[in-house]
Parts: C-alpha cells; structure tokens; sequence
C-alpha cells in the first residue's frame, strides 16, 4: 500500500554579520540536516541528498546581484543545486556578511508525488568588502558540492590577468561569461581566448552571446545542407557581417560568427586591415587556394543591443552557378502603394502589421491557409451567416491587408537566397528574446564545454589580434 504523500518542508533561511566561513559551512550543514529530517520525517530514514551542480556567481555590483539572484532562483526551480552569489565590495575592512536560504523544489514541491523525494536548493549568498574579496577561492572552497560539477558565472568583465580570477578558476570546472557585456572588448576578447593557456586543463570556457547566435549559425548552416548545394561551400568569394554599435563598438559576436564560419570550412587568415567606424577587410584563404573577402561594418540600430550581429551576407559561384544569401534581423521595410486587400467583407483578415516583405510573406500564408480551409468547408458555409450562398464567400486569392506598421520587428530575421537566375527565396523566422536564465541552462547542458565554440573564439581572436 502507497504512503501518504508528505508535505515538503519548510524554507529555512539563516543569516549572519561578521561571520567566518566555518560558521557559514556549520549552518548550511544544520540546515540540511533540518531538511533531510522534516522530509523524512519521523517513520523513515533520512533521503540522501540530490545536488546536480554547483554555481558561483561573482558579483560587482547591486544591478548584477540582483540578476545573479533572478537566475539562480529561476534554474533552482527545476535543478537541485548550491548557488553560491559573491558580493564583491571594492572598499571595507574584510568582513563577511552572509544570508542562506534554501528550500525545496521540483514536482514534490508542487504537491506531486516524486519517486526519489523532493529535491533540494540553496542559495548561499556571502558580501566580501577589501581585500577579502582576492580570495574567493578560500571562502567558496569548503561550501562546495564534492562529486558534481562547479561552475563559475562571471557577471561583469572578469580580471583577467590577474591572481584572483586565476586562484578563483582553480576550484571551478569551467568558467561563464557574457562577451556582450564586455568592457574594453577587443582586449577582454583576447584575453578570453588566452583563458585555457593560464588554467588547468580541465576548464571549460562558455559565452552567453555564443548561445545568441545560434539563430544565425542554424540558418547559414540550412543553406549548405541540401546535397546540391554543397559544393558552393567551396565556391564562396565575399562574407559580409554587419554589427550594431557606433564605431568600434563590441564587434565579439561578429567576430565569432565569423571565426564559426571559416574554420568549418578550413580557412586561414591572410591579412586584415582595421579603417574608421568599425570596419574591418580581411583576406581569407580556402583549402584549394580560393581567396574570400571577409567585411565587417557597424551599423546604427536602435531596435537592437550593441553588438548584435544585424545582418549577414555571403556570395560566390560553383559549377558555372552564383549564389548568393542575405539574413537580415530588423530588416528594413519597403512600402507597397497597391496592396492587395481582396474581398471587402475579408479586409479585417491577416492583417500584416506591416508594409514589408517579411510581414506580408507571413500574412499570405495565413491568408492561403484561411482560403484553402475555406475551399475544404464552403459546402457547410451557410448563407444566413455568410448573406451569401453556400460557397460564394470564399475568397478567390489570398486575402492580405496591409493597413499598420509591425509593432515589433527586431524579432524577425529574414533570409533571402538567389542561385543563379531562379527568383529569390524568401525565409522568415521569429528570433524570440531568450531569459538569461534560459541560456545558462543550455550553456550548462553541454558542461560549458563547447569543442565548436572553442574552434570560433580562437579562429575569431586571430583575426581580432591581426587588426
């Protein structure tokens, strides 16, 4: 016979002033201990302890704090972890507030019954002012988790160079930034890359901007996979990548959407030049000793965040065949005097919000599915409803008005491809605006070891070292 499902337990939240960090290890193992107790409670044995990872975030400031705390809450939810947030305060005298809170998460939490019992998170979140915070190693060391991994998310730009980050990269298993936030980019960029060279062996480097980029990495990589289309991989002549900034700006993402792209395909750097306003010309060479033109620009934006890759461009010939693709985000709208707007009893259907060709290439379908449900149903279409008889208000072509502007445009990435003299063909994809917290998760998922990832940042900081 089943037992009685128990309610989880209670959160249980501890904090202190002026602590050590044997006081903090002593608290957060009495609460465990409480846990463990009121989930077993007093007819069965203790559970043992589920714990998948632990994650340190280090902190500057109130702003990155706060997120930190947003994110590890939101991954605690559904992950049985230690989050370890550290506060560092530039001034003080070395002390050490900390605050503990932890409760339990998952489908028992939710009044649901769990084979393995509910599992269990904590938030351990510790305020270091002076010269304390040098040693984020020896405070963090005896909290953590043995036997799972542990990762180190750096807020802001990490220290590189410095003893700090190298003794604190000493207990982590790999290390999270955010090049999009980058300070003083082209040289954290390089610095990044040289990261593995001045660590253990072992250390996994992650980027949430990598993670941004997949929307484009997935796209270009559809282009090239059909069999036929194959052998314009070795035909290609020019790559273009527009960047969002002013002047030099953060040009990181571009530059590892193009260090992607040329060590797939084998690549070697020839010579780069830098000139005014962000723009770079490069000179790449293919395995059978094609030269490409590589470009970069920025280009203002306001609809998007500096240093998002805006738009790419890559042409070339095969096989007495020219290609040619265009990936636009934000693409620019081009208006259309005579739209066709069909019947005036369907003018309040599919609407485009636009007068683009993205927006009407998505309300055609919508209108072409509308008209051929229409076709499928018109026998059961009735004329007391309609005013007309059976059939008669099925529109005779697709219905589209084109009446407000689309509220939101920095969500679509258009694709445009020409081969050879066929008519272009035309993609649109919504690029959803993904949580911080969602892009940690799938950067966790594959241990911040990216093999990919890795091959881009060196590929993309030789080029960014040439300039």
């Amino acid at each position: 016979m089943a037992s009685p499902l128990k309610p989880p337990p209670e959160p249980v939240t501890w904090s202190g002033e002026n602590v050590s960090v044997g006081q903090i290890l002593a608290a957060l193992n009495d609460i465990r201990r409480q846990f463990a107790q009121a989930e077993a409670g007093e007819d069965d044995h203790p559970r043992p302890r589920n714990c998948v990872m632990t994650l340190i975030a280090v902190a500057t400031d109130e702003t990155d704090e706060r997120r930190a705390r947003q994110v590890c809450a939101a991954i605690a939810s559904h992950h049985p972890s230690l989050a370890i947030l550290v506060r560092q305060h530039a001034t003080g005298s070395g002390r050490i507030d900390a605050t503990i809170n932890t409760s339990a998460m998952g489908e028992a939490a939710e009044g649901k019954s769990q084979a393995g019992g509910p599992g269990q998170y904590e938030v351990v979140t510790i305020h270091i002012r002076g010269a304390a915070g040098q040693h984020v190693a020896a405070l963090v060391d005896p909290l953590l988790v043995s036997g799972v991994p542990t990762y180190l998310w750096w807020l802001d730009t990490p220290p590189f160079g410095s003893w700090e980050l190298k003794d604190t990269m000493s207990v982590a298993d790999a290390v999270l930034v955010d090049t999009a936030r980058f300070d003083r980019p082209h040289q954290s960029f390089l610095a990044l890359a040289d990261l593995p060279a001045h660590s253990h062996k072992r250390l996994g480097v992650a980027d949430f901007q990598w993670a941004r980029l997949a929307p484009w990495r997935e796209s270009l990589a559809a282009f090239f996979a059909p069999h036929d289309r194959r052998k314009f991989m070795s035909g290609i002549s020019e790559v273009g990548i527009d960047y969002v900034g002013d002047g030099r700006g953060n040009r990181i993402g571009a530059m590892l959407l193009a260090g992607w792209f040329g060590s797939a395909l084998g690549w070697t750097l020839q010579r780069a030049t830098g000139g005014t306003g962000g723009v770079i010309s490069a000179q790449m060479l293919t395995p059978r000793g094609r030269v490409v033109a590589l470009a970069f620009r920025s280009v203002a934006k306001p609809s998007l965040s500096s240093g998002e890759v805006s738009a790419v461009r890559i042409a070339g010939a095969a096989a007495g065949t020219t290609f040619q693709i265009r990936m636009q985000r934000d693409p620019e709208r081009s208006r259309r005097a005579s739209p066709d707007i069909g019947p005036d009893e369907f003018r309040h259907l599919h609407h485009t919000g636009g007068e683009d060709d993205a927006g009407l290439e998505l309300a055609h379908r919508k209108a072409a599915q509308h008209r051929e449900m229409l076709h499928v149903n018109k026998e059961s279409l009735h004329h007391v409803a309609t005013g007309h008889a059976p059939g008669e208000s099925m529109p005779r072509r697709p219905t589209v008005l084109v009446r407000e502007r689309r509220g939101n445009s920095s969500l679509v990435l258009l694709t445009l491809i020409d081969i050879g003299g066929a008519d272009t063909l035309r993609h649109v994809e919504r690029v959803e605006a993904e949580e911080e917290a969602t892009l940690l998760l799938r950067l966790l998922a594959t241990g911040a070891r990216d093999d990919v990832f890795t091959r881009s940042l060196m590929a993309g900081a030789e080029l960014a070292r040439s300039l």
